[in-house]
């Protein structure tokens, strides 16, 4: 009974670091041919001069533009945009602070 108990262990082992060899060859073979792609592309450095830049962005732009934000973020709505005071986050730090600040020995926080 123990003995039969112990094979299959040793049998479950077994299998598994078969499977595990074999993921950590196969991840090997992909960072290395991912490697030798990544050599084998040419960098491209522009030369020249950079776009143009016109008086004004085409409508076409900036409705492509923006139809691409909306499909990447939803349909948000920006309400305000100013500078935050931040007064409350040195009240909120100066809270967590405190919250962590230990006790007297062998008490812990209060």
């Amino acid at each position: 009974m123990v003995t039969a108990a112990i094979y299959q262990a040793l049998q479950v082992y077994g299998i598994a670091i078969v499977i595990s060899l074999l993921v950590a060859v196969v991840i090997k073979v992909l960072v290395y041919l991912t490697a030798r792609i990544e050599k084998a592309k040419p960098v491209d450095m522009p030369t020249g001069t950079v776009c143009p830049i016109g008086l004004g962005v085409p409508d076409e732009d900036v409705a492509a533009l923006s139809a691409a934000i909306f499909a990447a973020m939803g349909p948000h709505r920006i309400l305000h945009i100013a500078p935050s005071s931040h007064g409350w986050a040195s009240g909120g730090r100066a809270a967590q602070h405190s919250s962590h600040t230990p006790g007297p020995a062998g008490r812990g926080p209060r």
